[in-house]
């Protein structure tokens, strides 16, 4: 079996006002850091012997993608980081094509950087999120910004050409020309990949509060529209500088063909889009086994809690009957500029996608938003993704029954 392996490194050195991964505050010397490391690779070994995880029984023979993200993987220190890494290398059945790490500037200092390099890691991404100083204290973003320079040079020095960089669109004190000047210093360094993501704030995250007495006290403009607007500016920047729009929110360098350049993706989350197997080791982390036989799904998540992870893993277990994965595939593979892919789509489902959904993609078409030739939104039509999901579902559950009408609800 091949499956991807997803690892959740909780640990952070301060929680963002606007995130909802899981993740913990945890000081250097917390015991519990060192045993999370060790109950990973208990894990891993178990999964990739067919063991916890694996759902089928059978062993993966096949690694074809790792991903470490948090939290803050890059707050582990050299030793642990070291350790973490090499006791997974050991692990895998083969050496993955691609094997990512997330860092956060603050901690991503050259050990860190020299410590992946030297023990099979391919690519890391960085969260630098933006440049603008009162913009990164407003969301309780820890590091400075002054600092952000300095690790961006360290990331292309080690990894030339395969380094991404997180954006946000749509943070407080965060006009067009701010957005722009973070675009433009990020591009300096020459990434290969840069997600640029569009705020969106739960009325649960510290932030909504913050956004509302900014609101009133000071006239900040918390408005989604104003968010949306900025972010198709930073679009339209990245565009102009060679980058290729792949994904909602991610975009990649052109490669010789002046075309997205397969390189300079996210092969990890490529196979989250195509509805790829994939494992997901440690405290919240989620992964999901097909069967191509049957279209039906397994999927296992662990209980977002270190200490009980740490004890005695929690894990539900979700079975996904076919329908359920016909949705999730047309809801992950929309998402990119490739569509679904068609040929796993039939092999697990036997038929083609268009059978499934033929009055929906034939209203796209005519409204200018669907491709004419393949199966997937134009450019303009990922921007109200939202609506040709919920009309591709109506036409799922109900037949013929696809509304007309469509408005502009993409979040990301």
């Amino acid at each position: 079996m091949e499956a991807s392996l997803y690892l959740h490194i909780p640990f952070c050195a301060g929680s963002c006002d606007y995130c909802d991964f899981y993740s913990i505050p945890a000081e250097p010397a917390d015991p519990r850091v060192d045993a999370y490391i060790d109950r990973l690779l208990v894990d891993t070994r178990q999964a990739v012997s067919g063991g916890v995880g694996a759902g089928s029984g059978d062993a993966v023979l096949s690694v074809p993608t790792v991903y470490i993200g948090g939290g803050t993987p890059s707050l582990l220190g050299r030793r642990r980081l070291e350790r973490l890494l090499a006791g997974l290398a050991a692990l895998m059945p083969n050496v993955p094509l691609e094997w990512t790490v997330e860092a956060n500037p603050e901690s991503a200092d050259e050990a860190f950087f020299e410590t992946c390099a030297a023990t099979g890691v391919t690519r890391v991404s960085l969260g630098v999120q933006t440049f603008h100083e009162p913009s990164r204290v407003a969301v309780n973003r820890v590091g400075e910004a002054r600092l952000l320079q300095e690790r961006l040079e360290l990331a292309r020095s080690f990894f030339p050409d395969a380094f991404s960089v997180d954006l946000i669109t749509g943070l407080p004190f965060q006009d067009e020309a701010v957005l722009q000047a973070d675009i433009e210093r990020t591009l300096a360094f020459e990434p290969a990949h840069v997600s640029l993501y569009s705020l969106t704030v739960d009325e649960r995250a510290p932030l909504w509060k913050k956004w509302k007495t900014w609101e009133k006290a000071r006239g900040f403009d918390c408005d989604m529209d104003r968010i949306d607007r900025l972010w198709l500016a930073g679009r339209d920047r990245l565009e102009r500088n060679g980058y290729v729009q792949y994904e909602v929110s991610n975009f990649c360098r052109k490669g010789e063909m002046r075309e997205a350049s397969a390189k300079n993706m996210s092969a990890h989350n490529l196979r989250y889009w195509r509805m790829e197997n994939w494992l997901g080791i440690g405290a919240a982390a989620s992964g999901t086994i097909i069967d191509d036989k049957t279209g039906a799904g397994v999927r296992r998540t662990v209980a977002a809690d270190v200490d009980a992870y740490l004890a005695r893993p929690a894990v539900a277990v979700e079975r996904l009957d076919r329908a359920a994965i016909v949705k999730e595939t047309f809801l992950m593979g929309f998402r990119t500029m490739f569509g679904p892919d068609e040929a796993l789509f039939r092999k697990r489902f036997h038929a083609d996608i268009e059978a499934y959904i033929p009055k929906t993609i034939a209203l796209w078409r005519n409204k200018g938003l669907f491709d004419q030739e393949r199966l997937r939104l134009t450019s303009a039509g990922l921007l109200f993704l939202d609506a040709f999901l919920r009309e591709a579902f109506r036409e799922l559950d109900r037949g013929d029954d696809a509304e007309q009408g469509w408005g502009c609800q993409w979040r990301r």
